[in-house]
């Protein structure tokens, strides 16, 4: 695997490893009976909790869970009865673990040649953050030491786990004291596929993480559409630091993760070095806090006068020799700045913050600017930070900032990071620490057979490179369209409907790929669309009921119309099929408006009437008949 930036990457010393989460199509939930699917009704059901981070077996307190139990949140559940019971609000025991999931995940460890456990263990994962009623989740090894092929490459496949989904986040309230959750996503089944962390270019991994896909859709076992796979990226660099990037749903924006990363560390090396050579000691980064709210007493800034109006502060510190960094871009869009306003905004639950390197701006003058260094004393070399809230609020964001200077003296930080849509991340929390886990004594293990196996072994899905031959072969497809349904979320669908209609394999697959992304690009809501639209638009196609030039019209209003038919989006917008002679008809209208260029031109305007045709009838006749019917009466004439 090689392009055109991975010398420079493996000169680099980078090192990728993957975790790839996947939700399974399973009737129930892993540990319950309930359907596992979301709901969007108003909840039936709601219960308010706190979470308590739990000393390990040994004592100790792992640092993510004391970091969401500090933030002092209370948690509020929604649920409704047919998508959670007394299970996911943990006033009830789980259940055994569901076998139809269990089968999917060993089948999937078969397919990629892994070592299955002779014992399936559940295991308790502490989680603080309210995405799980019980304070942690339940997870499973499945099977060790498997590995898959990608291009020229053998890549390990360290580990496959079962494990619960978590509640879905909702939103928050009471500026961020209480968290809402919908706890419909929690306990449905999701796969983890592990790597090796040996992928060592951002295309590496991109195109390891699309084969893992490849080979979790041929089960026609998974979830489709988004939020139902989610990849984990381990990313490290020589003099950098281990950073986890949790949840990224685009398995496309994999590469550009992994480039903003190491951009990421790379310039924050650069600034270590920078500080290095300024000479600061950590001594120096005091968590000195002054009140200068006086200064602002008049500002125009409306963040600050509005913090002022109720008897917020603004609370500022000095960072030594720190001038001039804060406003190093680390990535696109993301300063050292940043980043500390990432930590303010966690840790003291703040809206924001504001520094010196980016002053004056946001209505506050040079002539405030002047006056806050006079205050805090700074020289040319210092940078100050300040901040505008409650005093307990500014007090824990500038404690957070000044920890945040204090990690940049060492380079990169270890922590965990959260995707934004455009490739660059966000802080999410600090890197969890090892004690996490424990066994769960509330589910017994499953025996893992031989006689087992050998059953699964009968029945295994054929693989992604078996699939793309019959694509070829028997669906007469190209390259193109058979790697892009092999890449495609509808692939099973697309087999169901070659079979059930008479339409030609190629449209349905470009509909189901190549139409349904371009509709989405343009805004289109396509995850609306349910299978069953999907099959009757082209059961109505292959008798002659519609065209296939109707297809984007129609898919567009199936989004806005979730459970109408096909037959009613053909009749709502009036694209039931011309008979031929209503089109003789039309076609002897537009011969007539273009009289003098039939006349001058003859058989030759046939391009010109054409689209002049086509823009009447689009997606209310074939465009084979139109073609045919033109040229005999332009023949004719």
């Amino acid at each position: 695997m090689t392009d055109h930036m991975s010398i420079g990457y493996n000169k680099l010393g980078l090192k990728v490893g993957l975790e790839i989460h996947q939700q399974l199509d399973t009737a129930e939930k892993l540990f319950c009976a309930c359907n596992p699917e979301l709901f969007k009704e108003e909840p039936e059901i709601t219960f308010v909790r706190r979470l308590r981070p739990t000393q390990s077996e040994l004592g100790q307190i792992d640092p993510a869970a004391y970091f969401e139990f500090q933030k002092g949140v209370k948690i509020l559940y929604e649920a409704n009865r047919a998508t959670s019971c007394l299970v996911e609000m943990d006033e009830e025991p789980p259940r055994n673990l569901n076998p139809e999931a269990v089968d999917i995940a060993l089948t999937v460890a078969l397919m990629v040649n892994a070592r299955p456990a002779d014992e399936i263990h559940v295991m308790r994962k502490t989680v603080i953050d309210g995405s799980n009623t019980t304070g942690f989740q339940r997870t499973c090894v499945v099977a060790l030491n498997g590995e898959i092929q990608v291009e020229d490459k053998k890549i390990p496949i360290q580990l496959i786990a079962l494990e619960e989904d978590a509640a879905r986040k909702m939103g928050e309230q009471d500026s961020g004291k209480t968290i809402c959750y919908r706890i419909d996503r929690l306990g449905i089944p999701l796969i983890e596929v592990t790597t090796g962390p040996v992928l060592f270019t951002p295309q590496e991994a991109e195109k390891t993480a699309l084969a893992i896909g490849r080979i979790l859709r041929a089960t026609g076992k998974v979830k489709r559409g988004l939020g139902t796979i989610r990849q984990d990226l381990n990313i490290s660099i020589p003099n950098g630091a281990l950073t986890e990037i949790k949840g990224l749903q685009e398995l496309e924006l994999v590469s550009k993760v992994v480039e903003y990363e190491v951009q990421r560390q790379l310039n924050l090396i650069k600034i270590e070095e920078e500080l290095q050579k300024r000479g600061v000691k950590e001594s120096a980064l005091a968590e000195g806090f002054t009140d200068v709210s006086k200064i602002f007493e008049k500002t125009q800034s409306k963040v600050i006068k509005k913090a002022l109006s109720e008897h917020k502060k603004v609370l500022a510190v000095r960072l030594p020799h720190f001038a001039g960094l804060l406003k190093t871009e680390l990535m696109p869009g993301v300063r050292l700045g940043t980043e500390m306003a990432d930590r303010a905004r966690f840790w003291g639950r703040v809206g924001g913050l504001f520094h010196t390197d980016e002053m004056p701006a946001y209505g506050i003058t040079a002539e405030e600017v002047n006056q806050l260094k006079k205050t805090m004393k700074t020289s040319d070399q210092e940078a100050v930070v300040f901040v505008a809230d409650t005093m307990e609020n500014a007090t824990d964001a500038l404690k957070a900032v000044v920890e945040r200077a204090k990690e940049a003296l060492k380079g990169v930080p270890e922590e965990t990071r959260a995707p934004n849509p455009d490739g660059t991340t966000r802080y999410m929390r600090p890197r969890p620490g090892a004690a996490r886990m424990y066994p769960e004594t509330d589910v017994p293990p499953i025996q893992v057979t031989q006689d087992y196996l050998k059953q699964l072994r009968t029945r295994l899905p054929e693989l992604p490179e078996q699939k793309m031959e019959r694509l070829t072969k028997t669906h007469k497809l190209n390259q193109k369209l058979a790697k892009q349904i092999l890449d495609s979320e509808y692939a099973p669908l697309f087999e169901t409907i070659v079979k059930e209609t008479k339409v030609s394999p190629t449209v349905v697959a470009a509909v189901l790929t190549e139409t349904m992304k371009s509709l989405k690009r343009e805004g289109i809501p396509t995850e609306n669309i349910s299978d069953q639209q999907l099959r009757e638009l082209f059961h109505l196609i292959g008798i002659g009921k519609t065209v296939k030039e109707a297809v984007s019209d129609i898919i567009t209003w199936f989004a806005r119309h979730e459970s109408a038919t096909a037959n009613q989006a053909v009749e709502s917008l009036g694209l039931g099929l011309l008979s031929i002679q209503e089109l003789e008809k039309l076609i002897d209208q537009v011969i007539k408006e273009n009289k003098a260029l039939v006349e001058k031109s003859g058989e030759a305007a046939f391009g010109a009437l054409m689209g002049q045709v086509m823009r009447k009838v689009r997606g209310k006749v074939d465009a084979e008949t139109v073609v045919n019917t033109l040229r005999k009466k332009l023949k004719k004439g």
